[in-house]
C-alpha cells in the first residue's frame, strides 16, 4: 500500500468515525422525541389547552394555567436577565484585560455551574421569605439568575469575534467608543447574541427545582405577578409522581407541549437571525 492510498484509507476511516459519532449523538435524541410524542399525543385535546386541572381522582382537565404560567415566568426571566447579561458581555469584551473583568468572568462561569436547586433556595430566601408569599416574580427572578451567565458569556465571545477593523473604522469617523459599540459592534454580532438568548430561554424553560421554591404551583388560572402560578414543569412533576393513570398521560402531554414550545422558539430565532443577517449583508 503506497502513501497516497494509505492516507485515503485513514481519511475515510476518520470521516466514518465522525459520522458514527454524529449518529450516536442523534439517536438518543430521536428516541426521546419519538417516545415523548407517542405518549403525549394520546392526551392532547382541546380541553388540555383550555381547561384547568380537575380535582384529585377526577379524569380530564387541562394545563391552560400551566402553559400561561410558563410563558409568564420565562418572560419575566428574560426581562430580568437580558439587560444585565448583555451589558455584562459588552463590558467583558471591551475591558477584557482588567482584573475586574477577570473576576466578573470567573463569577459568571461559577454561577453557570451552580445547581439550579441552589439558585432556587437563594431566590426563596431573597424573594419569598421576606414577603411570606410565593409569586411569579420570585420564579422569574430565579430563572433570570440562571440566564445571566449564559447570555453574558455568549455576548462576550460573539463580540470578540467581530473584526477589529469595524471598531477602528467607526472610531476613525469620529464616533465615541460607546456609540461604536452600540451602533456597529453589537449589530454585527446580533444574530449570534439572539441565538445565545434563545439557548438560555430553552434551558430555563425546562427547569423545575427553582420554581418549587419560588412560584410553587397553582391549580387555578392566575396571571397575578404577586401570587403563586403554575408552570408546565412543576405540573408535569406533580402529575408524574401521582398514582393516577390519567395524570400520567397528561404529564406526557405537558412534556410534549414544553418540547414544542422550545422548538418553536428556536425556529423563530433561527428565522429572525437569518433575516437580520440578510438585511445586514
Amino acid at each position: 500500500m503506497n502513501g497516497t492510498l494509505r492516507r485515503k484509507v485513514i481519511s475515510a476511516l476518520f470521516v466514518g468515525a465522525c459520522a458514527l459519532a454524529v449518529v450516536a449523538a442523534l439517536v438518543p435524541l430521536a428516541f426521546i422525541l419519538f417516545f415523548v410524542a407517542s405518549q403525549g399525543l394520546q392526551a392532547i385535546s382541546l380541553e388540555f389547552f383550555t381547561g384547568t386541572p380537575k380535582p384529585v381522582g377526577e379524569p380530564g382537565g387541562g394545563m391552560a394555567n400551566a402553559i400561561v404560567g410558563t410563558l409568564m415566568l420565562v418572560g419575566l426571566a428574560a426581562l430580568f436577565a437580558l439587560p444585565i447579561g448583555i451589558m455584562t458581555g459588552i463590558y467583558l469584551s471591551e475591558y477584557s484585560g482588567g482584573r475586574f473583568s477577570s473576576a466578573v468572568r470567573f463569577a459568571t462561569d461559577t454561577l453557570n455551574g451552580v445547581p439550579s436547586i441552589v439558585i432556587g433556595v437563594f431566590a426563596y430566601g431573597v424573594a419569598v421569605l421576606p414577603f411570606r408569599q410565593f409569586s411569579a416574580l420570585a420564579g422569574g427572578m430565579a430563572l433570570g439568575i440562571m440566564m445571566i451567565p449564559i447570555i453574558a458569556r455568549t455576548t462576550e465571545e460573539l463580540l470578540l469575534l467581530v473584526p477589529g477593523a469595524m471598531r477602528e473604522g467607526a472610531l476613525a469617523l469620529g464616533a465615541s467608543r460607546a456609540r461604536a459599540v452600540f451602533t456597529v459592534i453589537v449589530p454585527a454580532a446580533l444574530p449570534g447574541i439572539v441565538t445565545g438568548v434563545v439557548l438560555a430561554l430553552a434551558r430555563v424553560a425546562g427547569e423545575t427545582a427553582p420554581l418549587l421554591f419560588t412560584s410553587f404551583n397553582n391549580r387555578f388560572f392566575s396571571t397575578s405577578l404577586t401570587e403563586p402560578v403554575s408552570s408546565i414543569t412543576v405540573q408535569v412533576f406533580t402529575y408524574a409522581i401521582s398514582p393516577y393513570e390519567d395524570w400520567h398521560r397528561q404529564a406526557w402531554a405537558g412534556a410534549l407541549v414544553l418540547v414544542t414550545i422550545v422548538f418553536v422558539c428556536s425556529l423563530l430565532a433561527r428565522l429572525a437571525t437569518a433575516r437580520v443577517a440578510r438585511i445586514r449583508d
